[in-house]
């Protein structure tokens, strides 16, 4: 449950970042994106009730883990990639992507969440807000540049991933200006136990240039992409695809068959 209290969002910059956000989550339909099941609005306070990841964050898996495995972290970044794939293909951008935005449900399936600094674009449009975590920024934001909105989530993917191979950051620095040196310059090392096909496709997703960098196509393509086998989720666009409806004699019916299967299955 995400609470937000009414009397903390006074600037109208404010109601509208919030408004955006719910209407974003209402729109979203993806198995690695948390789900939005309803919104209730008190005269003091609004609550967003959204599906629980008992697995709590990324992050904390991590740090758990010191780093993943090869194969643990392309299952978990096959998801992340599908879920922004999917938000782009709505023009939504997200801009905060890391660990501790990414949370894990009782299966271990990544699930994108916190949509605060996320926004809608139109086909072709370039974004110009500079937002979110500076060790997961793109350069070109960082430099004040206008961004392809699935161009720096593409970079964060890229930083996560660093993240889940590597168990530390490629850019940090207490000091922001020398963090955005660090980043705009894009020089990072790679730990000799990463293999070379994650070497490559770090590198190419790491690309400062982001005319260079790789897209999702080029990722999906690689080949250290393809360590497990792949399930395509496509997730469900809102009013572009056609909602089977079951009829009403139909769902009680086999809304009783379902509860007499759990009738007879009990445990005494």
């Amino acid at each position: 449950m995400k609470i937000l209290e009414k009397v903390k969002i006074l600037e109208q910059a404010d109601k509208t970042r919030v408004e955006r956000e719910i209407k974003i989550l209402k729109s979203l339909r993806h198995n690695n994106i948390i789900q939005l099941y309803s919104v209730i609005s008190t005269s003091t306070t609004i609550y967003l009730i959204m599906e629980y990841a008992s697995g709590k964050e990324l992050f904390d898996y991590i740090v758990l883990k010191q780093r993943l495995t090869e194969m643990e972290a392309c299952r978990f970044f096959q998801q992340i990639i599908s879920g922004i794939e999917y938000l782009h293909k709505l023009r939504i951008v997200h801009r905060d992507l890391k660990p501790e935005n990414l949370l894990l449900d009782n299966k271990k399936e990544i699930k994108i969440a916190d949509f605060g600094l996320s926004n809608l674009y139109s086909k072709g449009e370039l974004l110009k807000t500079a937002c979110g975590s500076p060790c997961y920024a793109a350069p070109e934001m960082i430099a004040g540049k206008k961004y392809s909105g699935l161009m720096v989530d593409i970079w964060s993917s890229g930083i996560i991933l660093y993240a889940m191979l590597c168990g530390y950051l490629p850019f940090e620095d207490k000091n922001n200006e020398i963090l955005y040196k660090k980043i705009t310059e894009g020089k990072f090392t790679i730990p000799t136990h990463i293999s070379e096909p994650a070497v490559d496709l770090l590198r190419r997703i790491l690309n400062t240039d982001p005319t260079r960098r790789f897209n999702i196509s080029q990722i999906r393509n690689h080949s250290w992409f393809n360590l497990n086998a792949l399930s395509i989720n496509e997730g469900l666009l809102i009013c572009y695809h056609v909602i089977p409806v079951i009829k009403t004699q139909n769902f009680l019916f086999y809304l009783l068959k379902f509860i007499n299967l759990q009738y007879k299955n009990r445990e005494f």
